[in-house]
């Protein structure tokens, strides 16, 4: 089950449809989601998880909390929709491909990707772009 919270001022659309494009995701890398919780905040409110969890006292897009077990995906992704929509015009493309773009990172981190050094953060990029693209059913 995937769900979403929002305590940001800015929105998001079609949840149902990226709830299927979310799990589409995960069934493509032989995984199934079990509890998934998207948490959509501010800035403000992802610095205080940033140092509350992290010890970090810079501001970031995403942070992934993984509880998943064997082939159920589970965990809390908390996305600060203020850095998704600085980002979107930084890398001028859209609000909304930006989130799910960050969307597709954090759910690419529980699917065992991850970004440390400059091979991980390509092969994760290359998954990001495939899924931007793949082309889902709803």
């Amino acid at each position: 089950m995937i769900t979403f919270q929002n305590t940001s001022k800015f929105k998001v659309k079609d949840l149902r449809k990226k709830k299927i494009w979310l799990n589409s995701i995960s069934k493509n890398e032989g995984k199934e989601i079990g509890n998934l919780n998207f948490l959509f905040v501010d800035d403000k409110e992802m610095l205080k998880y940033n140092k509350k969890y992290l010890q970090h006292e810079s501001y970031t897009d995403i942070i992934t909390f993984d509880n998943s077990l064997n082939n159920k995906i589970a965990g809390d992704i908390i996305i600060s929709l203020e850095r998704v929509n600085e980002n979107a015009k930084y890398y001028g493309v859209s609000y909304n491909y930006e989130l799910e773009r960050v969307m597709a990172h954090g759910l690419l981190h529980l699917l065992g990707y991850n970004d440390k050094n400059k091979e991980e953060k390509k092969i994760i990029r290359k998954k990001e772009n495939y899924y931007l693209k793949k082309p889902v059913k709803y």
